[in-house]
């Protein structure tokens, strides 16, 4: 077996693993996966504009503008004047939903740690390095 043959697998695999694992996660929150990706990005990056924020989620902005009303119904996001910019809208969390933002990062954080505690500092770096390409071929 070639090395990008294999190479496919182990990533389908930790997808399919990673995926598993972030669909019963977030089961428990009563949230969608879509609107905890949403909650994820805003907690990530702060405030955004919608289209800046549709980009980071790789949706479109009226595929967005759906998830952004139920979160603001569920007063989890609210919406705010750009101050330099009074057209532009920006979305950002409440308290509440950083809080849940928190609370999330807080598993991805141990998750990360139980999946990285078996790896040198070299592969550490490795595997972040091999990950920040690949991150921008997308």
């Amino acid at each position: 077996m070639n090395n990008l043959t294999k190479l496919n697998q182990l990533i389908t695999e930790f997808y399919d693993k990673m995926s598993s694992w972030e669909q019963s996660v977030v089961r428990e929150t009563g949230y969608s996966l879509a609107q905890i990706h949403t909650i994820e990005v805003l907690g990530n990056y702060g405030n955004l504009r919608m289209k800046e924020l549709a980009e980071r989620l790789g949706i479109t902005t009226g595929t967005l503008t759906v998830q952004i009303e139920k979160l603001v119904k569920a007063e989890l996001i609210e919406r705010r004047s750009h101050p330099q910019d009074k057209r532009s809208i920006l979305v950002g969390l409440t308290a509440e939903g950083l809080k849940i933002h928190n609370h999330h990062n807080q598993l991805h954080m141990a998750l990360v740690a139980e999946l990285t505690r078996g790896l040198s500092t070299e592969q550490e770096a490795a595997l972040l390095a091999a990950l920040e390409v690949m991150n921008r071929q997308f």
